[in-house]
This record gives C-alpha cells, sequence and structure tokens, in this order.
C-alpha cells in the first residue's frame, strides 16, 4: 500500500470519499464481495425517510456513483449495470475494514 500523502491529495480523496453515508455504504458492500449489481445499491435501503427516495435516486446515480468512479474507488459499468472495486480501491480498502470491524468507535451514523 502506498503511503497517504500529508496535507492533501490521496487523503483528501479518501476522506471525501468516505464523508457521505451512501458512499460508505457502496464502499462497504465492495469490500464484502466484488462485483455487486448496481441494484444492490437501492435508494429503499439507503434513506431514512421513505418520501426521500426519488431525490436520492437522482443523487446516487448523478452524484454518488460518478463521484467514487471518478476517484478511482469504483469502476461503474452503466451497461451491465455492474459496480466492481476500481483501480484506487485498495487506498480506501484499510480505512473501510477498520470502520466495518470497530462500530462501537464511531460517531452515529456509520456506515
Amino acid at each position: 500500500m502506498e503511503q497517504i500523502e500529508a496535507g492533501g491529495g490521496q487523503l483528501d480523496r479518501l476522506f471525501d470519499a468516505l464523508s457521505h453515508p451512501y458512499r460508505r455504504r457502496i464502499l462497504t458492500l465492495l469490500a464484502e464481495a466484488n462485483p455487486r449489481d448496481e441494484a444492490e445499491f437501492s435508494p429503499e435501503e439507503l434513506v431514512m425517510d421513505p418520501d426521500d427516495t426519488e431525490l436520492t435516486t437522482v443523487a446516487l446515480y448523478h452524484k454518488h456513483i460518478p463521484k467514487l468512479a471518478e476517484a478511482g474507488y469504483i469502476e461503474w459499468d452503466r451497461d451491465t449495470h455492474a459496480i466492481r472495486r476500481g483501480q484506487r480501491f485498495d487506498e480506501v480498502a484499510p480505512l473501510i475494514r477498520l470502520m466495518r470491524d470497530h462500530p462501537d468507535g464511531l460517531p452515529g451514523g456509520w456506515p
């Protein structure tokens, strides 16, 4: 594993990716099994308020999944509807494992 750059770069990218619960959930599911069908990241599973399902769908496919793909943490094949670990997934995997293995030490809202 390459070292995390001090003062930005890779570290900023990691924390940005982990800053939203939808993105944390996607990365956690990919850590468990790879690849996944995008249907496994349904808005119904992600939303707290059922009235937000439509808004969540738009955000998921127009913001969160593309953001993770742009960072290189996932690869998203829109034709086959598959989401798999991207070329940089190994950068975020240790943090995902740490958070998954120590949920009692994290603030509410994980993943």
